[in-house]
């Protein structure tokens, strides 16, 4: 991770879970690490957590992925404020309870798509014009789901799997056109299978008896090794499962 030190990441979705280990590992990495929510009190109390040596690494910055004018805004903001955008983490995510069939269930469903795609496309779009801008060398890393690569047996999901399908073919393009830019922006997909956050319903175990977890530290030590790697190596897909996992 040297390579990154006095870098600049926006992590998205860095309130809780998977989004505030990572934005915690990124500071304590040496980087500029922006975390992005809703609930911006929660990123200022993960500073408590960090040596006092980085607190000052982590910046809290609000804003609604699934809303495309903050979006721009907020990262214009970002590349004046810190001279350029180096690494994009993509991991805010929503999952709505219901059936694609159940009646008056619109506004579940566009919560899903506009947080899990729309906001992932925008927020790197956005990072982009500031990576293009810069030119320095430069990673984005969207956080997928095992549920992207086969619809996992597990109702009430909706059109969260198809999200994550999208997520799985959407880094696909982003590659490709990465390559075409001419730039040097690598891609990378983490697909984690059940991880112990907020998301998790506190039914879970009563619904589909006890499952194994990951936990959000897991999925942020092999963030911080896909990024670790040098210039010539791009892991494009990296699928992380709990030991034992059934579904």
């Amino acid at each position: 991770m040297e390579q990154w030190k006095n870098r600049v990441a926006i992590v998205t979705g860095a309130s809780a879970g998977i989004g505030a280990a990572i934005a915690k590992d990124l500071a304590k990495a040496g980087m500029i690490t922006i975390g992005l929510a809703r609930r911006v009190e929660k990123i200022e109390a993960l500073k408590k957590d960090l040596p006092e040596n980085v607190q000052g690494n982590l910046h809290a910055v609000k804003c609604d992925v699934s809303n495309e004018d903050d979006i721009v805004r907020v990262f214009s903001e970002i590349d004046k404020k810190f001279n350029g955008i180096d690494v994009l983490i993509n991991n805010a995510g929503v999952v709505r309870e219901t059936e694609l069939i159940n009646k008056d269930n619109s506004s579940k469903i566009r919560e899903v798509i506009n947080t899990n795609v729309y906001g992932l496309v925008f927020c790197t779009r956005e990072a982009y014009k500031s990576m293009e801008k810069h030119g320095r060398n430069s990673h984005v890393v969207h956080i997928n789901s095992v549920a992207g690569h086969y619809p996992v047996q597990i109702p009430l999901l909706n059109i969260y799997p198809a999200s994550k399908h999208a997520v799985t073919a959407i880094t696909e393009i982003h590659r490709q056109e990465f390559i075409r830019s001419k730039h040097h922006i690598k891609v990378t997909s983490v697909s984690p299978g059940a991880v112990k956050t907020e998301m998790v319903p506190d039914d879970v175990e009563e619904k589909f008896g006890k499952i194994p977890f990951l936990e959000a530290e897991d999925i942020s030590q092999s963030v911080l090794h896909v990024l670790g790697t040098p210039p010539r190596v791009q892991i494009h897909e990296l699928i992380i499962r709990p030991f034992g996992e059934r579904f």
